[in-house]
């Protein structure tokens, strides 16, 4: 089998006969060199789009790193603001507490007969020295900061408590005609059991009763029975709530078993101030007053003081 191939020009007249052999070479080499170009067509249609997936990929990472920063920020900023916000709080604590102080320490002061010019609680005291570094303030965290601060509050609280002591004991001249110990601490009620040995209400056995009761309702006034200062005010043991006033030379007086206090450590009270309400907390059966006396600590009784004549 050959192939003859015919070309008829004007002025050129070609003819070529191909056998089997020649004209299916021809063939197999147009078939590869079609196919080659169709695979470059076909691989730079693609580049372009493994470009588009890659940027968009890029551009994810980068959306999702800069929402997490900002994300951070955010928090960031938060943090310092409650920061800034327990800081004011603190130092507005602060600021109470040297208001109390300087006010504490005026009247003191005018007691005292102190000149003004001389101690003026509303003036810095003069201080000096040489200048220091700023690098160890500057360098404290907030967590140090914030303990240094507390340790001054307390510090603060401390001084308030001594300094109202002090103003108690300052003023208790004028308590020194008042504090002479006389009549029952309820204004109603009745004598219920007295000082010494008796029975025990709670398991009938012999015991020791250091003190006397006064039985009342609920809420009656529990009053001071001499002038003094107030030294516990609080629950304690078996007396449950239980104020305690220091009358001076060795005499205390004790009220327990009250339903409501209305008076505080260090606090000056007078003959006949309310300084509780009745109740029947501790070791109680019902409503009455536990009244003891004490000189130098240790329970007397009392019956000789309720009923001798007040100065």
């Amino acid at each position: 089998m050959s192939l003859t191939l015919l070309y008829r020009g004007k002025n050129v007249r070609f003819s070529m006969r191909l056998n089997k052999l020649r004209w299916l070479s021809i063939v197999i080499i147009f078939a590869l060199i079609s196919g080659l170009i169709v695979h470059l067509v076909l691989s730079t249609n693609k580049q372009p789009n493994h470009s588009v997936n890659y940027l968009a990929s890029e551009s994810t990472v980068t959306s999702n790193q800069l929402q997490g920063v900002m994300v951070t920020e955010v928090n960031n900023v938060e943090l310092k603001k409650l920061q800034l916000t327990t800081l004011t709080m603190k130092l507005a604590e602060l600021q109470s507490h040297v208001l109390r102080l300087n006010a504490l320490g005026g009247r003191l002061a005018d007691n005292a007969n102190i000149p003004e010019q001389e101690f003026d609680f509303n003036k810095l005291p003069p201080s000096g020295g040489p200048s220091g570094t700023r690098g160890d303030a500057s360098r404290k965290s907030f967590k140090e900061l914030l303990v240094e601060i507390t340790r001054l509050e307390n510090s603060l609280n401390n001084k308030e408590k001594q300094l109202t002591m002090l103003e108690s004991l300052t003023l208790g001249h004028h308590i020194e005609n008042t504090r002479y110990l006389s009549g029952r601490p309820i204004t109603k009620g009745w004598l219920s059991s007295y000082f010494g040995l008796r029975k025990d209400p709670f398991n009938g056995r012999p015991s020791m009763h250091k003190g006397i009761d006064f039985a009342g309702k609920e809420d009656g006034e529990i009053i001071a029975t001499a002038s003094g200062i107030v030294s516990w005010a609080d629950d304690r043991y078996s007396y449950g709530l239980l104020i305690e006033i220091n009358h001076g030379d060795g005499l205390k007086t004790r009220y327990g078993h009250n339903k409501q206090l209305l008076v505080n450590v260090g606090d000056v009270v007078g003959k006949g101030q309310i300084i509780a309400r009745m109740g029947s907390t501790g070791r109680s059966t019902g409503p009455h007053v536990h009244y003891e006396i004490l000189r130098h600590d240790k329970q007397i009784d009392p019956i000789k003081f309720v009923y001798r004549k007040a100065k």
